[in-house]
């Protein structure tokens, strides 16, 4: 049986284009948000873990998608834009759901990280669902 490695550099590519676009997501997210999710973290903030966790895997879900559905580059790149918006606008509309998020992540209440978490990975399950070819 012989192995092909003629998709290596295919592979490598997306790979990598990949961890931008989820870098790139949790720079501007870090940014987006009240709190400092890394220092919360680094001092034992579990409710800030599961936050961020659950955000970046919302996004993480569509953006396999993209890539596994891309015809190019850009057509990837703009269908992981699209994803991040939604994942941005859907932190924005749990802000408003749950009143003072932001402050009980700092105080790590974790119902409430939990439950961005979900709403976050139920979005990305939706917009990888939702893309179409």
């Amino acid at each position: 049986m012989a192995i092909s490695m003629a998709g290596l550099p295919a592979f490598l590519l997306y790979f990598a284009l990949g961890s931008a676009l989820i870098a790139s997501f949790a720079a501007i997210y870090l940014r987006i948000t009240a709190h400092d999710e890394i220092a919360l973290i680094r001092a034992g903030n579990l409710s800030a873990a599961v936050a961020l966790g659950g955000n970046l895997t919302g996004f993480a879900i569509p953006l396999e998608k993209a890539i596994a559905q891309a015809s190019s580059i850009a057509d990837c790149v703009l269908w992981a834009i699209a994803a991040m918006l939604i994942q941005f606008a859907v932190y924005g509309l749990t802000r408003l759901i749950i009143p003072e998020l932001s402050h009980k992540i700092e105080e790590d209440r974790l119902p409430s990280a939990a439950m961005l978490a979900v709403i976050a990975v139920i979005s990305g399950t939706l917009a990888a669902a939702s893309m179409t070819v």
